[in-house]
């Protein structure tokens, strides 16, 4: 095998496959990334079973070929090569040679005929949305996944498509966030869970382009995201997904209405008297026109109030701060509403048309 190409084409290609690459396996072919050009095209996949990334790279093809080459040791070379185009030649015995300038490297590789390609899916089912859309629901639910693997159906988040929409859920047992799309045409009911480590990844990968499409194929047992030249494979998480509507309510005492920059800020400036590891809540008395919101702790306490619009109760309760900053960071919305029934209840942040909810369990505390 022969192939030319330029440094940046070849090093993105391998940063995007390289995800897929195992930290650990007892088989050391899935250490490696396939380079494939024997179709005409030079292809880099990786594979870890679970997780399978496959993208095509430009470049000249001198000699089709086809070869499998240790993912870190080759990523690094690529990186610290000169910004020029790199020349990569096989051999029969796998001796790999990589050229680029002056530089010259010779290391060897491994049958490509021994590793584990991508499934095969058939792709019938499947919805269209835009890079855009899809990197941003993963943005907006995936901080509340459990990486807990004691339950497998809380470290992956729910699609749920139902004609024009679809549903996007994640939860931990402390919270729950959901995020609702509209769809450019309705499409058959599907529910899937998905692993969370391949939303992850696939959002590292996304440009989030608005005006680029992903498309989505679903199969039993297999979930595949294509957009520009790469495919992402991944197993679905198996069992039946948790009944979240039982656990939704739009009952409440206490609604407020508040400046989420304003709340957000308070609630990050009282993190700062809390030593990693505790698990001092934050305390928020909602009266008639204000929120106070207190913390204390053995570093120090802090006492601040907020201007809101408040229907309903007074109420004092208390969360973990991280819950609240972590939904907080991901709505864009300026003003937010927040449902309450009572210091024990759920609290429920979302907005009218319901296309973003955000459920946090309080937590006990006593005040001083």
């Amino acid at each position: 095998m022969k192939l030319v190409c330029s440094k940046s084409n070849l090093l993105t290609g391998l940063q995007v496959v390289s995800k897929a690459v195992p930290n650990k396996t007892t088989m050391s072919i899935l250490e490696c990334i396939l380079i494939d050009s024997t179709g005409g095209e030079i292809k880099l996949t990786a594979n870890d079973m679970e997780l399978g990334i496959e993208t095509i790279i430009e470049g000249d093809i001198v000699e089709k070929g086809i070869i499998a080459l240790d993912a870190k040791i080759f990523l690094e070379i690529v990186r610290k090569l000169p910004d020029n185009d790199i020349t990569i030649t096989t051999d029969s015995n796998f001796k790999t040679t990589i050229t680029c300038e002056k530089a010259k490297f010779n290391i060897i590789g491994k049958s490509g005929e021994d590793f584990s390609y991508l499934p095969m899916i058939e792709r019938n089912e499947s919805i269209v949305l835009s890079q855009y859309t899809l990197k941003e629901v993963i943005r907006q639910t995936i901080f509340s996944i459990s990486d807990n693997d004691n339950n497998k159906l809380m470290s992956g988040e729910l699609f749920e498509i139902n004609g024009e929409e679809m549903r996007v859920v994640s939860l931990d047992g402390h919270r729950i966030s959901i995020r609702k799309i509209h769809l450019k045409n309705s499409y058959p009911s599907k529910k899937v869970v998905v692993p969370g480590k391949t939303l992850n990844e696939i959002s590292k990968i996304l440009g989030g382009d608005a005006d680029k499409d992903v498309t989505i194929f679903f199969t039993d047992k297999h979930i595949v995201f294509e957009f520009e030249n790469t495919t992402v494979v991944s197993r679905l998480i198996e069992g039946e997904y948790f009944k979240i509507d039982q656990m939704l309510s739009s009952d409440y005492e206490t609604k407020v209405e508040i400046n989420k920059k304003e709340l957000l800020d308070c609630i990050d400036r009282a993190t700062l008297l809390i030593k990693e590891g505790d698990k001092k809540p934050i305390i928020i008395n909602i009266t008639d026109g204000s929120m106070e919101l207190k913390i204390n702790s053995t570093v120090g306490s802090m006492d601040e109030e907020i201007d809101i619009t408040k229907m309903g109760k007074d109420l004092m309760i208390g969360f973990n701060p991280k819950f609240l900053i972590d939904a907080l960071r991901v709505i864009d919305d300026e003003t937010i509403t927040i449902y309450l029934v009572n210091p024990k209840a759920p609290c429920f942040i979302r907005d009218e048309e319901n296309n973003y909810i955000y459920l946090i369990l309080p937590v006990n505390f006593t005040t001083v």
